[in-house]
């Protein structure tokens, strides 16, 4: 057997393709591309280079490492990080041309200090927090912010943003409510000449449920990889699963009736059948809870899994096909064994495909597909 295993098919064709949507949906509106945590799990690299070449394409990621991987990979686009700003890292973001997220008053000093010993300052972006309670500059504090900018720093942010607590939601109130004092925030530096060359506040979910947030940069993370943010959002731009999550028959059984299946014992065969051991279990990113309801695809049919899932493996129920040792089943995304969307996933298990994207690890190989 050879790559027995956990697999992720990374299907590079399909990120092209739905940057390639995205951008026909928002227009000649630039798009930041979201490859923090690896590009959900994905491969940020690859994926960068993929996209690197579309016309005003941009990346953001979380931390310093993030960026200068991507930099060290010959990444040349810009790219945002999004993580508080640390004094450790400004000469080195000036120097690799990576933009930081100036989120609290005490940001400035740091930028101030950097300045008066090089006279030099990185470029960044401010981020407010309208309604997220997470990193960000208050609202109330938005005076106080562009007066400091002036008089302490005299270096103008290249942009400005926030970030949408609700967007990916049917209710969309709350995310009306933040819109709306976003847009006092830029007002208000209107009065302090200050001008903002990117305006961005429109995630995945706000790209397809809050047109009205749309500025002059779109942030797109989930729709890139081709899932849906929520089950709440229109489906209207025909995106592709990018992953195809896959693991090997490693082994096959014939047992009775009444035969008890992984810890616990909680599955228990209800006739004659085959018993299949795939080389996948959740310390591989395999969500574990979804062996209550879940099933794997093989060869265009649907087989349930049988019994919990373990560290390193998982049972599937054949019933009476006898499949071959060595073949893949899939798990989620979409290949010649079939389409389970993660969404599906998700849904059972009350999770999100945030959360079972970047999961993805531990001895998962990752194969980049380029078609």
């Amino acid at each position: 057997m050879v790559n027995i295993g956990p697999k992720a098919f990374i299907h590079l064709d399909r990120i092209k393709s739905n940057f390639e949507k995205i951008q026909k949906r928002v227009g000649d509106r630039i798009i930041l591309s979201v490859v923090k945590a690896n590009g959900y799990g994905h491969g940020a690299i690859e994926i960068a280079k993929v996209i690197s070449h579309f016309k005003n394409s941009k990346f953001a990621v979380f931390s310093f490492d993030e960026a200068m991987q991507l930099r060290n990979s010959d990444i040349s686009n810009d790219i945002i990080i999004f993580s508080k700003m640390q004094p450790e890292f400004i000469d080195q973001a000036f120097k690799n041309n990576i933009i930081l997220n100036l989120s609290s008053i005490e940001d400035i000093k740091i930028l101030k200090s950097y300045k008066s010993e090089t006279n030099n300052c990185p470029r960044y972006h401010i981020k407010f927090d309208t309604g997220m309670t997470r990193l960000g500059i208050d609202i109330e504090d938005s005076e106080l912010l562009y007066k400091k900018i002036i008089s302490d720093l005299a270096i103008r942010p290249e942009g400005i943003y926030t970030h949408f607590a609700t967007a990916d939601e049917g209710d969309l109130s709350y995310a009306h409510m933040q819109l709306e004092k976003f847009k006092g925030v830029i007002e208000l530096a209107e009065k302090y000449n200050i001008q903002f060359k990117y305006v961005h506040s429109s995630n995945s979910g706000a790209l397809l449920n809050l047109r009205e947030s749309y500025f002059n940069m779109i942030r797109v993370g989930m729709l890139l990889y081709g899932a849906l943010p929520s089950n709440e959002v229109p489906n209207d731009i025909d995106i592709e699963p990018a992953m195809s999550f896959c693991g090997s028959i490693v082994n096959l059984r014939k047992v009775p009736k009444g035969t008890h299946v992984s810890y616990g014992a909680v599955y228990t065969t209800k006739k004659n059948t085959n018993i299949g051991v795939i080389q996948t279990g959740f310390a591989d990113g395999f969500p574990r809870p979804w062996y209550e309801l879940g099933f794997i695809h093989y060869k265009g049919r649907e087989y349930k899994i049988a019994g919990r899932v373990c560290m390193d493996q998982l049972m599937v129920d054949f019933g009476d096909t006898i499949p071959n040792i060595g073949d893949d089943v899939l798990f989620f995304g979409q290949n010649s064994n079939g389409h389970i969307p993660i969404e599906t996933i998700a849904d059972s298990i009350k999770s999100t495909p945030y959360v079972l994207l970047t999961a993805i690890g531990g001895r998962t190989r990752h194969i980049y597909i380029r078609n």
